[in-house]
């Protein structure tokens, strides 16, 4: 592979953003992860209140996770062998019916005539739907963005699509928790339904279709195989997707922010709201940084302080007892979180083959959601077992630990740049 030009400034940071269909896939980004986010913060909020029980925030990720990683590499087979447009018209669509069967069960009405334990089944079953989905949504729109934005415009793209997530996330938990507060379940739903039928309209009327430059020659297991072995043959790429995964698997504190918020700083679900929203505050913020100035100069040697810092915010966030300061570890937390997640979808955009894009980023999918959803699991068992805050403290100090062991088997890639990390 030959050299990958990253320069240490972008010359245009909106660059990306001045292809219309990028925009309109960014629309539909914004859209669906603000629906989401919201539907995420209201599951949790609605399931335990109805439990009171830490594990039952645990399994909420747990549901998600299992069909997601098991769909994932599929999924990526899928994408790249299919129109992308087509795909994710399907996957959004589902998505949109998932949140439908979810506003109704959710109503008193429902719950007056099957009772809470039919309820909350109904509700893990159709969370485990909506994971299913996610397998197929992640290398679907992931390869549909690298076609419709060109490859010298990968690392600005890249920045905008964390971005637009990251702003959808701050404004969905807040949104979330007040309109749970103040106007009930059935508004959140609301919301939810009309912002992902926006988000399909988004790519049906305005992205156009992107026939498969890749036909399978060998049977699906070869063809899966080939993608996870370029993973694993990329040091740079494996290296990354390991040290995310780990930190975060044990740094989730996101799951246990409604017990945080109910117990431990009595803020309710408006505080929930906020508390959701800090991290990607603090995201935008930086991404907007970071949109001028890449952090691929040193990519390695970044990922490891961003990880650290992000080690560190978990730490400080289970030690406060003020709501103010919480919010201020949250908010770094999302910065921290947000250097890594650009530096590793740069580095996925630019080393990966167009013809192998939705299977390596099936290969990220498994990472992603075994550090988010089973993290999640994880946080909400060990609170159970050793108290929330004691397991707060514990992810942190482990992502820490992780970093530190990360950076003494890769020092000699610490003070190398992209090009030079490719070569080795």
């Amino acid at each position: 592979m030959g050299d990958i030009k990253v320069k240490g400034v972008q010359a245009d940071p909106y660059v990306a953003m001045r292809f219309p269909e990028f925009r309109s896939y960014i629309a539909m980004r914004f859209l669906f992860t603000f629906a989401y986010q919201i539907q995420a913060v209201v599951v949790g909020w609605h399931i335990y209140q109805l439990t009171k029980d830490p594990l039952s925030l645990g399994l909420i990720g747990l549901a998600e996770a299992i069909p997601s990683i098991t769909v994932t590499l599929y999924g990526g087979y899928i994408a790249d062998k299919s129109d992308k447009k087509k795909l994710l018209v399907w996957i959004i669509a589902a998505m949109l019916f998932c949140s439908v069967i979810l506003a109704i069960v959710t109503t008193g009405e429902v719950l007056q005539l099957i009772g809470q334990t039919w309820v909350i089944l109904i509700m893990y079953g159709i969370i485990f739907c909506v994971g299913a989905a996610r397998g197929f949504y992640s290398p679907t729109a992931f390869a549909l963005m690298a076609q419709i934005i060109p490859k010298e415009h990968y690392s600005n793209s890249s920045t905008w699509n964390s971005g637009s997530w990251q702003t959808a996330s701050i404004m969905g938990p807040a949104v979330g928790g007040l309109l749970y507060a103040f106007s009930g379940i059935t508004a959140c739903f609301i919301v939810i339904v009309s912002f992902i039928a926006l988000a399909l309209a988004c790519i049906i009327f305005f992205v156009k279709n992107y026939p498969s430059t890749f036909i399978p020659k060998e049977n699906i297991f070869k063809s899966l195989s080939e993608g996870i072995r370029f993973v694993f043959k990329s040091r740079m790429i494996l290296g990354a997707l390991s040290l995310d995964m780990f930190s975060v698997f044990f740094g989730g504190a996101v799951a246990l922010m409604p017990i945080f918020a109910h117990d431990i700083l009595k803020v309710g679900a408006e505080g929930l709201g906020f508390m959701r929203a800090a991290p990607a505050l603090g995201a935008v913020i930086t991404m907007f940084v970071l949109a001028k100035y890449p952090p691929m100069n040193k990519p390695w040697r970044n990922l490891l302080l961003a990880v650290a810092g992000f080690g560190l915010s978990i730490i400080c966030f289970g030690l406060s007892r003020n709501f103010y300061l919480s919010l201020l570890c949250l908010f770094f937390e999302g910065a921290f979180d947000s250097v890594s997640v650009i530096i590793r979808s740069t580095i996925l955009q630019i080393l990966t083959p167009e013809e192998m894009r939705g299977r390596v980023s099936a290969v990220n999918g498994i990472f992603i959601n075994s550090s988010n959803e089973i993290g999640a699991f994880e946080s909400g068992a060990s609170a159970k077992l050793m108290g929330t805050i004691p397991s707060v403290l514990f992810g942190g100090t482990m992502t820490l630990l992780i970093v530190i062991f990360t950076y003494f088997k890769t020092k000699r890639l610490v003070p190398l740049s992209l090009n030079q990390i490719n070569r080795h």
